[in-house]
């Protein structure tokens, strides 16, 4: 999710690149910096070497933590240059640093990237290019791309990207810029959005984001995968990564306002969020899965197979929607790996004996790495010397600095308050361990392996198809609920979480009192509260507890309640039960938690929104809770 700007024109970049990177900060936070080709400033001005061809040089400024500090760092500059590049990061590979911020350059340091994404096989090309006599400075995968072009290069510089980027796995929208064609601009597009703006001055930006390009033209550009873009004052050329061909582009008009295109047309954060969730979910798990073969790979848990081997008990701590991740993660840890798993919420957690020692893995999951109970819990696991494996999405945030290893979920940026992609990534990242768990301690046969990580695999997909028509579908019932002044939430087995996650969801931004319950409950008090009034959601897939849980909905119908219901496809039983029915593609049914989870967060949301309700920072509440 990091921030990248580039200009090429008549005017002076610096001011551009940094008015750009202000409206993209939400996208990247930790670090800051932005380069440049000098040329014609007295600063700039090289000292002449009669023995070697002269070459403008690039002038890299960098700085850890908000951009205000590069702001700080640039005041004493004066630049009159009108090409470069600039870089908010939210990191992935490498702590946050001034070493490890972007830009990144090659051996010579006339050549610079800046980077969004991930490149899977960093480790593979790093070491490659090291046997050639590369050095490398950071902690970063984005390095690896400056050098792999470099090594390409030899006076085209569209050849040597062009070259490089057919050897890399991953996602990137790069921006690349040599001081050997002090006039050209690169950017390039896989998997991570890059869109470009074309002023009618001819000056061309790239950015990584709308919101960077408004102040300076609406005529902008998308960028699709495998494509990059060679720009100059005054034009501007599309190219296919793979053939080199020309590509024609249709320039489009933005017509939106400057906050609403910071959501890129969505009229909230939360609802972006929702529907980043197919990319944010193959984020977590590309790189970490064989297909053929069925094995996950997590070599970031630093613990040895006989260390595995020797975990009797896991104990899963978190706060919030996290909790409920991890509610679900018992379910499939104790299935599939064997081993007994306790779930707490971190601020109980810390506060009773606990009997935890080296034979205890213990898991804190936090979307911001800064829960104050979630760390604090860590911190006494770690005393009674417990291992400790985090699920977190922040690269450098305090719980994956104390934990001895961290599953990072690559969610990107979450700036709704109510999590959404945080906790389907979550899920997923815990489902990954659950496998590798299982492989380690040989419970799980080859064939359900794999069988397992295909149906993983293909969620991602699944999503982007139906997120569309849940979208429209459930934005039309939700008006039936907008005055409801409470709700129950049902389900059974790893459901019943995501009955807990949804009735949180609801509660959280429209301030409607709602509860989730285990279906198997309703008798034991909440049926007393069902009237015709009484909205009741119901988990109901055919799973191995479908017949249980039809019996409650009709406990629920036999005294009226407001049904809806969440089930498979072309599960006629459900329609003659409500009117009220979403239905949902039948897949592997431990897999059903990411799915049923989507519905669940549509529906808060478009009731909130109904009410009027500010979605993205709902009252009371912050997106990340750091005290006590």
């Amino acid at each position: 999710m990091c921030g990248i700007v580039g200009y090429v024109g008549t005017r002076k970049v610096v001011p551009i690149i940094l008015e750009g990177l202000k409206k993209l900060e939400y996208r990247g936070y930790d670090s800051a910096g932005l380069v440049y080709i000098c040329d014609d400033s007295p600063e700039d001005v090289f000292i002449k070497d009669d023995s070697a061809p002269q070459r403008p040089r690039l002038k890299k400024h960098r700085c850890e933590g908000k951009l205000v500090n590069l702001e700080e760092l640039m005041e004493g500059f004066t630049v009159n240059s009108h090409i470069g590049l600039g870089h908010t990061r939210w990191a992935t590979h490498g702590a946050p640093s001034e070493v490890n911020a972007h830009p990144h350059s090659d051996c010579s340091g006339e050549l610079v990237v800046v980077h969004n994404g991930i490149i899977e096989n960093f480790h593979s090309l790093k070491q490659e290019l090291m046997t050639k006599g590369h050095i490398f400075t950071s902690d970063t995968d984005t390095e690896v791309l400056a050098h792999l072009i470099e090594d390409h290069l030899t006076d085209d510089l569209v050849q040597a990207v062009r070259a490089a980027l057919q050897e890399v796995e991953g996602s990137y929208a790069l921006g690349v810029l040599w001081a050997g064609q002090p006039d050209t601009l690169i950017a390039a597009r896989h998997q991570s959005p890059l869109v470009l703006g074309i002023k009618e001055t001819g000056g061309c930006l790239m950015a990584s984001d709308i919101p960077a390009l408004l102040p300076y033209t609406r005529n902008v550009v998308f960028l699709d995968d495998h494509e990059m873009a060679v720009l100059k004052t005054g034009n501007w050329q599309v190219l296919d990564i793979a053939s080199g061909q020309p590509v024609e582009k249709e320039m489009q008009t933005i017509n939106w306002t400057a906050g609403a295109a910071e959501k890129t047309g969505y009229k909230h954060f939360m609802l972006k969020e929702i529907f980043e969730q197919p990319q944010a979910i193959l984020n977590t798990i590309r790189g970490r899965l064989d297909p053929e073969t069925g094995q996950v790979n997590l070599p970031e848990l630093e613990l040895s197979r006989a260390g595995l081997l020797e975990i009797k008990r896991i104990s899963l701590v978190a706060c919030g929607t996290s909790w409920h991740a991890a509610l679900v993660a018992k379910y499939w840890l104790e299935k599939w790996a064997g081993i007994p798993v306790e779930v707490d919420i971190a601020s109980e957690f810390r506060y009773r004996r606990l009997l935890l020692d080296q034979s205890v893995l213990v898991i804190p999951i936090s979307q911001s790495g800064e829960t104050a109970d979630t760390l604090a819990g860590l911190k006494l696991a770690k005393e009674l010397g417990a291992k400790v494996i985090a699920i977190c999405n922040v690269v450098g945030s305090t719980i994956t600095r104390e934990a001895h290893g961290t599953i990072y979920t690559h969610a990107g940026l979450e700036i709704g308050v109510a999590s959404t992609k945080a906790f389907t990534c979550q899920l997923a990242a815990l489902f990954l361990l659950t496998l590798y768990l299982a492989q380690a301690r040989k419970t799980i046969d080859s064939g359900k392996s794999c069988e397992l990580v295909q149906a993983l695999i293909e969620i991602p997909t699944l999503l982007e198809k139906e997120l569309p028509r849940l979208h429209e579908e459930i934005a039309f019932m939700a008006n039936e609920f907008v005055g409801c002044r409470d709700f129950l939430y049902l389900g059974r087995g790893m459901n019943f979480p995501i009955a807990l996650e949804g009735a949180l969801k609801l509660k959280e931004i429209s301030y409607i009192h709602a509860e989730g319950y285990a279906a198997g409950e309703l008798k034991h008090g909440p049926i007393a509260l069902i009237d015709r009034e009484m909205p009741v959601l119901a988990l109901v897939p055919k799973d191995s507890v479908y017949e249980k849980v039809i019996s409650n909905v009709e406990e629920v119908k036999a005294r009226h309640g407001r049904l809806i219901l969440v089930g498979n496809e072309g599960d006629g039983r459900l329609q003659a039960i409500t009117d009220e029915v979403i239905f949902l593609p039948v897949i592997n049914d431990e897999l059903n938690p990411l799915l049923y989870a989507i519905p669940l967060q549509l529906l808060s949301y478009h009731i909130a929104n109904a009410r009027g309700c500010d979605v993205d920072q709902p009252r009371n509440l912050a997106k990340s809770v750091t005290v006590e």
